[in-house]
């Protein structure tokens, strides 16, 4: 076989496995693919931080969460003509420089008029990037492989969404669980105010780009919304995560962080005796079940049967100056 008939057959190959589309279009393909991947991992959870985070109703988390899709429906003809006139690659790179920002002014929006703004940057930027995608595919594909490359496409953009939903859901679940298991073999070497020290000033420094608005508002706050930021800075946060982690210093993670599970029992428990909100039954059974769980997590294994232990099979020699269980090479049978 000549040295051109390998490489012939090495092109084929590689056409065979690249299902005939040449290297930009795979570049194209795995641009579609990571954009859904952080578009699944995102938005399943952006109705969860704009009403837990941001404190907006969850009417209004659902309107801007549904204004994304919305604005990128009402978009998208748009786009059309400037494609036509900007080109499907210019398109494409403004319309993910708009997406991008438009999940970036989601985070740091604070009223719904902000995250409405945002997520109508977001969905323009959608609205236009979906079509120039599929225009520079066609662009980039010759007519007899066309379906080839749409049909990656799809598999891209579904596969996509649904590895980053399952990604994000992963990282959410494991985030906590860990930073607990880091925190073990810390404590180990260093004591438990060092990691607490360490933990807050990590902290004030992720929160210093809000520094600005924090002196905005303090100044304007009143002496007892400073109180109780000060409170929750030292009580709650600080002491609550020394005595944290002195109890893990002393506990298995596993066993310690069962113990978070309590927190939703005790909340139901106070506002109940404190704020005087009687607890609805669906909160009686979540708070039962909490507890049946931390018992559960917390119950130490049976002890192993008395028999399974290897000196208590083993005879003890009574002989002058021996004491305790001989060997099994001292119990064997001399010659």
């Amino acid at each position: 076989m000549t040295q051109a008939t390998a490489v012939t057959r090495r092109g084929r190959m590689r056409l065979h496995l690249g299902f005939g589309l040449s290297r930009q279009l795979w570049l194209v393909e795995i641009g579609i693919f990571l954009n859904m991947v952080g578009y699944g991992a995102v938005l399943p959870f952006e109705i969860i931080y704009l009403h837990d985070g941001r404190g907006f109703s969850l009417s209004v988390a659902g309107l801007v969460v549904g204004a994304i899709t919305g604005v990128a429906v009402v978009s998208a003809p748009f786009a059309g003509p400037v494609i036509d006139r900007c080109g499907a690659r210019i398109t494409t790179i403004g319309g993910g420089i708009a997406l991008g920002a438009g999940y970036v002014g989601l985070a740091f929006a604070h009223s719904p008029a902000q995250a409405l703004a945002a997520a109508a940057l977001a969905g323009a930027g959608n609205g236009a990037l979906n079509p120039s995608q599929t225009a520079l595919l066609v662009a980039l594909t010759p007519a007899d492989r066309r379906h080839r490359a749409t049909a990656v496409s799809r598999v891209a953009g579904n596969a996509g969404i649904g590895i980053g939903g399952a990604l994000g859901g992963l990282v959410a679940a494991s985030a906590y669980a860990v930073a607990v298991v880091v925190q073990k073999p810390v404590l180990a070497r260093v004591s438990p105010f060092q990691v607490t020290w360490i933990g807050c000033a990590a902290a004030t420094v992720a929160c210093l780009p809000f520094a600005p608005a924090l002196v905005a508002d303090a100044a304007t706050a009143g002496a007892g919304a400073i109180g109780w930021t000060i409170y929750l800075g030292a009580a709650p946060t600080a002491l609550g995560f020394a005595t944290w982690a002195i109890a893990l210093r002393r506990t298995s993670a596993g066993r310690m962080a069962s113990l978070t599970y309590l927190i939703p029992l005790v909340a139901i428990v106070l506002g109940w005796a404190v704020l005087g909100e009687t607890p609805p039954w669906l909160a009686i059974v979540g708070g039962v079940l909490c507890l049946a769980g931390v018992v559960l997590a917390r119950r130490r294994g049976a002890p192993a049967p008395a028999g399974r232990h290897d000196h208590a099979q083993v005879p003890h020699q009574h002989g002058p100056g021996q004491h305790g269980p001989i060997s099994p090479a001292s119990a064997a049978p001399q010659r």
